[in-house]
């Protein structure tokens, strides 16, 4: 029996921010954007809102519940992978998220995943059918698993992903970083003696200013401390971090455990030296070569299977650190050959009914006839 039983999405987002705001401090006009951009599309609402994900899972995908649990990312969605530059300074991609890490049903994050590819695909951002979309994530997967995973290193190998990589402008990138206002306030202790020592240079002059950015993690704490080191601008992101939405969804409202570094620890993974996590914060590098892979910005239309494929494989590179390996080959051998599109479908209908009644609530309501 799960605690937080799904409700109106009204009722659970105020039920969800209000035990998040236990956690962490929320930043008010911050978390009223976020509640803005949620009406935009439903993958925008997609990617908002993993504590209703959370809810509706049990219900929606019962069989899927069932299956092997691992230390699974949980907010997983197409937009969730990004690039970053490993200790030998080589461009790395996968995963750049794990905020809402804890042991989950392992096919909650090939579920979340195919989800959001048929939201990218009924939008423009990915031309691939449905079904061909979820049977190359799933493929990427198992092949994964089978070889024991592999670093997404884009050097000699992997010519066709380093070209789908669209990295930002640098001048455009540090333009504007630059642009945005000093802190005037008080940033927490934490979060800045973690940025100061993580700057390349002891005793860097620099400044702190607040960046918004994300979707599921809009509304807390994010500061970043920018300086110029060797001639050039460098810059170190603190965002602060809570229990996994999952938790709360269980009813392990009182748990504090942050499952990030562990994440980061058992992963096949080319680990990106500039991230830590300090004291309910993760601290990294900023830069243009550090960046979330837009998918709507990536060409090559063609390429865009071995891209699912690819995410597939990096699932499975997370997964493997759980040791679980086996018993998830059984059971995916024993699943339908199309369960993932199935189960995708389910939770897209679940999702954009949500944001339907989310859009519904949000609209001025009419005023009745003969009222000023």
């Amino acid at each position: 029996m799960h605690y937080n039983q799904p409700v109106n999405i009204r009722k659970a987002t105020q039920s969800y921010e209000a035990w998040l705001a236990t956690r962490l401090t929320i930043v008010p006009e911050d978390l009223r954007e976020k509640h803005a951009l949620m009406k935009e599309s439903v993958f925008a609402f997609l990617r908002a809102t993993f504590y209703r994900w959370c809810q509706l899972w049990p219900e929606a995908c019962e069989d899927e519940n069932q299956a092997p649990a691992v230390l699974a990312v949980g907010d997983l969605h197409v937009e969730n992978f990004g690039t970053w530059r490993d200790s030998e300074g080589r461009l790395v991609w996968g995963i750049n998220d794990f905020d809402e890490a804890a042991m989950m049903p392992y096919t909650i994050d090939l579920v979340r995943v195919a989800a959001s590819a048929h939201l990218a695909i009924d939008i423009g951002h990915l031309k691939i059918e449905h079904r061909e979309a979820c049977e190359a994530i799933a493929s990427g997967y198992k092949e994964g698993l089978e070889a024991s995973g592999q670093p997404w290193v884009l050097a000699e190998r992997h010519v066709w992903l380093r070209e789908l990589v669209d990295l930002r402008d640098p001048v455009g990138f540090w333009q504007k970083l630059n642009g945005l206002p000093d802190v005037q306030g008080r940033v927490p202790k934490e979060a800045k003696r973690s940025l100061e020592r993580l700057l390349p240079g002891k005793n860097l002059p620099h400044r702190i200013v607040h960046r918004v950015a994300g979707l599921g993690s809009r509304g807390r704490e994010r500061y970043v401390a920018i300086a110029e080191h060797a001639g050039a601008h460098v810059c170190r992101e603190a965002k602060a971090l809570a229990p996994s939405a999952w938790l709360w969804a269980q009813g392990k409202e009182n748990s504090n455990r942050i499952r990030y570094q562990e994440a980061l620890d058992i992963a096949v993974r080319a680990l990106d030296p500039c991230v830590h996590i300090r004291n309910g914060w993760i601290v990294r590098r900023l830069a243009p070569d550090c960046t979330r892979v837009e998918i709507e910005k990536t060409p090559r239309d063609k390429d865009k299977a071995k891209l699912l494929h690819a995410m597939g494989w990096e699932i499975a590179n997370l997964h493997l650190g759980s040791g679980r390996t086996r018993d998830i080959l059984r059971d995916l051998t024993a699943r339908d050959r199309h369960w993932l599109h199935s189960a995708a479908a389910r939770m897209v209908k679940a999702t954009t009914a949500d944001w339907e009644e989310w859009r519904a609530a949000s609209r001025p309501k009419a005023k009745k006839a003969g009222t000023a």
